[in-house]
């Protein structure tokens, strides 16, 4: 034993320990924390912003560079899927038909 697992044991311990603060810091105080207005209204719109941030670099890049050209199943799969969700407002009906579109395209003709 030359103590080499103590630097891992020790950064588990640690990042358990900030995962456990972060998750539990409006459950500590005894009374509601006052919040502004305007972080309020901001917060709203936080889980669409990170389902964007993580979406978006998916669909428009391919191995940390943006994609070339048109000939992506990703491109007309999002367009359907999105077209569907606009028009019947579906989450189950825009998953399967982007996999629908998105399916076809990649296997099939290798886009």
């Amino acid at each position: 034993m030359n103590g080499s697992w103590l630097l891992p044991i020790a950064a588990i311990v640690g990042l358990a320990v900030i995962t456990l603060i972060t998750r539990a810091f409006f459950m500590i105080p005894e009374r509601e924390l006052p919040m502004p207005d305007w972080l309020r209204r901001g917060l709203k719109y936080a889980p669409l912003a990170a389902l964007a941030g993580v979406i978006a670099p998916e669909i428009f890049m391919s191995g940390g560079a943006l994609i070339h050209t048109l000939a992506d199943a990703r491109l007309p799969a999002v367009l359907c899927a999105g077209g569907y969700y606009f028009w019947r407002r579906s989450i189950l009906g825009t998953i399967a038909l982007g996999m629908a579109v998105y399916l076809p395209l990649h296997i099939g003709l290798g886009w």
